[in-house]
């Protein structure tokens, strides 16, 4: 079932657009090119310190385009602008989506030049939707690929998403909330995304409660009070010194201390791990975990299980949130089919892959990814073919929705099929392999002679 986005409540959601793709409509329509066009959404190459992507944004995708409408308000501005004529505007006031689209489920990792989605629609309105669909795409699979490196670095440790409140507004923290459940984070501390999404929400103090109270052991066991099995954070002032206070709380509540684990924000997290995790055991409480928090990302976390940092949980924000190290992709939206042509892009460096396409995964006898072949959208190839439909005329295939457990599970299966080396945090030696068939290598080749001549 669909989830509401922000966007697709606001009314005036149509004027999400560049204003190019308004005046290149006008210019479709003036010109009556409405026949069928095919567009690819694609990522161009990976960062430099990145093996794989993780596809993502494709329910966001579909609600934009289920709703996609002009309001008479959108209307009344677009002809304050000047630039659109009122037969134009009419058309508009009766726009719908019509379209077909085919796509990569979410949850599966891809690799530069394969379609993620694929837009067959007429003209005007594949072109339209180029702009919300690549920022929702975009941004979705930028953050499950980062989310799924933390994973993979975290371990048998749990990842929690901190990131709201240094995103880049609301729509990015909801929206990669979303894309990091899938990528495997078992929490986020956004209560909005838990109640839209059904993500589990976890937190439960700042320092400034501790602050706020007159001594630490005040603070401790007010909040323990309220909520029995919490975690409580020890670093406000001395990190070891707040463990034992800890420690002299379940001495002094015995089976009433129910506390589940203490929280380090800073300092030499491995360092005081093992030494909180001294102290605590000291005390029989080997089952109150530790969790860490504060500028963490996968290196950091990497580093941290290096030394064997008795750490059970991990608190990440600001650099999963931003992808501080890969803060965008080599994004792509292009026309590669229309009225039934293959069409395609010569310019240095962007060229681009004529006509409609499938993907066929090729794994070996041990179910581990093996290679990728692009071809053109009717030949048939070994493997599995990636590329679904998910709407048909517009409406989207309901037996086609998973839900977001059905997708994050689909996620780790498909994240434990990569070869090993695509899984590191450092560069692979060699790329995962992604060939073209000679098919559409030869379609390709002769357009590019024509277009040449």
């Amino acid at each position: 079932m669909s989830q509401p986005d922000i966007w697709a409540s606001d009314r005036n959601g149509a004027l999400l657009t560049d204003l190019y793709e308004l005046t290149m409509m006008e210019a479709y329509h003036r010109e009556d090119l409405h026949d069928t066009a095919v567009f690819d959404l694609f990522i161009r190459k990976l960062p430099d310190n990145r093996n794989y992507l993780l596809a993502a944004g494709l329910e966001s995708a579909l609600t934009y385009l289920e709703n996609l409408r002009f309001t008479e308000e959108a209307l009344t501005y677009l002809d304050s602008l000047g630039h659109f004529s009122a037969d134009f505007l009419d058309y508009l006031a009766d726009f719908r989506f019509t379209g077909d689209v085919f796509a990569i489920p979410e949850g599966t990792p891809v690799f530069p030049n394969e379609p993620i989605l694929e837009i067959v629609a007429p003209l005007p309105q594949a072109q339209l939707a180029e702009t919300m669909l690549l920022n929702q795409v975009h941004h979705q699979t930028l953050m499950a690929s980062k989310a799924s490196r933390v994973v993979d670095a975290a371990g048998e440790g749990a990842v929690v998403d901190f990131g709201a409140r240094r995103m880049h507004g609301i729509d990015a923290s909801l929206k990669a909330a979303r894309a990091f459940h899938i990528a495997g984070a078992d929490a986020t501390s956004n209560v909005l995304a838990g109640q839209v999404y059904g993500i589990p929400v976890s937190g439960t103090m700042a320092h400034s409660y501790i602050e706020a109270h007159a001594d630490e052991q005040a603070a401790f066991e007010a909040f323990a009070t309220a909520y029995p099995e919490t975690v409580l954070l020890v670093d406000t002032y001395d990190t070891l010194e707040g463990v034992r206070k800890v420690a002299d709380m379940a001495r002094h509540w015995g089976e009433a201390f129910r506390v589940r684990a203490i929280r380090l924000d800073s300092g030499d997290l491995a360092r005081l791990a093992r030494e909180s995790r001294a102290i605590l055991d000291d005390a029989g409480l080997q089952e109150v975990g530790i969790l860490a928090s504060g500028s963490l990302d996968e290196y950091a976390i990497a580093e941290l299980r290096a030394q064997d940092a008795p750490i059970d949980g991990y608190g990440v924000g600001t650099h999963m949130g931003v992808s501080e190290d890969a803060p965008y992709l080599d994004s792509a939206y292009k026309l590669v089919e229309y009225a039934g042509e293959p069409r395609m892009k010569l310019a240095t460096h962007k060229v681009t892959l004529p006509g409609r396409k499938q993907v066929f995964r090729q794994l070996d006898d041990r179910g581990t990814y093996q290679r990728d072949l692009v071809t053109r959208g009717y030949e048939q190839a070994p493997g599995t073919p990636l590329l679904r439909s998910v709407m048909a005329e517009g409406q989207r295939l309901p037996d086609r929705a998973p839900d977001l457990a059905t997708i994050r599970s689909h996620a780790r299966r498909e994240r434990e099929a990569l070869p090993s080396q695509q899984r590191a945090l450092e560069a692979a030696p060699a790329p995962y392999p992604v060939a073209v068939s000679e098919d559409l290598k030869k379609t390709a080749e002769t357009l590019r002679q024509r277009l040449s001549s």
